[in-house]
């Protein structure tokens, strides 16, 4: 195999890879977006809304 052929293959590689990674951050990303906001931050959010409408 050629040079040329191995800076081919190495490069396909490298995309392959930074697919994989792009795919698996946008899981992660998509994942932490479907979570629930806790109560206990939802009541301070709260607190903080009633003590800006006084």
């Amino acid at each position: 195999m050629g040079q040329q052929m191995r800076a081919m293959k190495k490069t396909k590689e490298t995309e392959m890879l930074q697919a994989q990674i792009d795919e698996n951050l946008k899981k992660v990303y998509q994942e932490a977006l479907e979570e629930q906001v806790p109560d206990r931050f939802r009541d301070l959010l709260e607190q903080l809304r009633q003590k800006e409408a006084k």
